[in-house]
C-alpha cells in the first residue's frame, strides 16, 4: 500500500466512523438557538477538537496502550464493545432530545461566547464519546500502527487525512440548516436510526476483528476481513 492509499483508506474509514453527517440531527438540536455565526463558531470549535484529538491518539496511542499493556486486540473488543452499546442507542432512541439547546440559552450579540458555552456542554458526550467515540480512536491507533511500516509519508498522509475529515465536520455542520430543510423531521429521524445500525454493525466488525487476532483465526477469513483481495470465499 502507498502512502496516498493509506491516507485515502485513513480518511474513508474515519469518515465513516465519525460520520458528520449523520451527526447532523444531534448538531441541529444543540444549536437550536444559535445563528449562523454561533453555529459556525461552534462547529469550528468542534472541527479543531476533532482534529487535535485524533492526532494525540495517533501520535501517542500506540505507546499508551504499551504502557498499559494492552494488545490491539484487546482494545478492538473493547471499543467494539461501547460501540455496539451508543450504536443501539443511536438505533432505538432520540438521541437528538439529549443534545437539545436549552430554551434558557438563546444566543447573545456575542457569536463566540455563546459558542464557547455550548462547546463547554457539547464536548461530553457529543464530541466524545458520539463524535469520536472508540471505535474511531481505536482505528485512530491502528492505522498509526500500520504507518510505521511505510515511513514518514504515510504519518504526513494521515495529517493530511485528518486536517480533510475536521474541514469535512465543520461544513457539515455549517451546513445544518440546509441539510435539516432537506431531510426533514422524519428523515432526520431516519437518518440518525440508520446511523446507529451501521455503527452496530461496525461494532460487531470490531469484535469479530478483535476475537479473531486473540484467537488467531477463530472466525473464518473472509469473515474478519470483507472484502479484501485474497480472502477466503464462504
Amino acid at each position: 500500500m502507498s502512502p496516498a492509499e493509506f491516507g485515502v483508506n485513513f480518511f474513508v474509514a474515519m469518515f465513516a466512523l465519525i460520520d458528520p453527517i449523520g451527526n447532523v440531527p444531534v448538531f441541529a438540536a444543540a444549536t437550536a438557538n444559535a445563528s449562523p455565526a454561533g453555529r459556525r463558531w461552534v462547529a469550528l470549535y468542534i472541527s479543531l477538537f476533532a482534529l487535535g484529538f485524533l492526532a494525540f491518539f495517533y501520535f501517542t496511542g500506540l505507546g499508551v496502550l504499551r504502557f498499559f499493556g494492552i494488545s490491539l486486540p484487546a482494545f478492538r473488543i473493547a471499543g467494539g464493545i461501547l460501540l455496539l452499546l451508543l450504536g443501539l442507542d443511536m438505533a432505538r432512541h432520540d438521541m437528538t432530545a439529549a443534545f437539545a439547546d436549552p430554551a434558557d440559552e438563546h444566543e447573545s450579540v456575542d457569536a463566540r461566547g455563546y459558542a464557547r458555552r455550548r462547546f463547554e456542554r457539547m464536548v461530553v458526550p457529543f464530541a466524545m464519546p458520539l463524535l469520536i467515540g472508540p471505535g474511531a480512536i481505536s482505528a485512530t491507533i491502528i492505522y498509526a500502527g500500520e504507518a510505521r511500516d511505510l515511513g514518514w509519508a504515510a504519518t504526513l498522509a494521515a495529517l493530511i487525512a485528518m486536517a480533510a475529515l475536521a474541514l469535512s465536520t465543520f461544513v457539515c455542520f455549517v451546513l445544518t440548516p440546509i441539510i435539516s430543510r432537506a431531510l426533514g423531521r422524519i428523515g432526520m429521524t431516519i437518518t440518525v436510526r440508520v446511523a446507529g445500525l451501521i455503527l452496530c454493525a461496525m461494532a460487531v466488525q470490531f469484535l469479530i476483528i478483535g476475537m479473531n487476532e486473540a484467537t488467531h483465526g477463530l472466525f473464518r477469513q473472509s469473515v474478519a476481513v470483507p472484502y479484501a483481495e485474497g480472502a477466503a470465499k464462504p
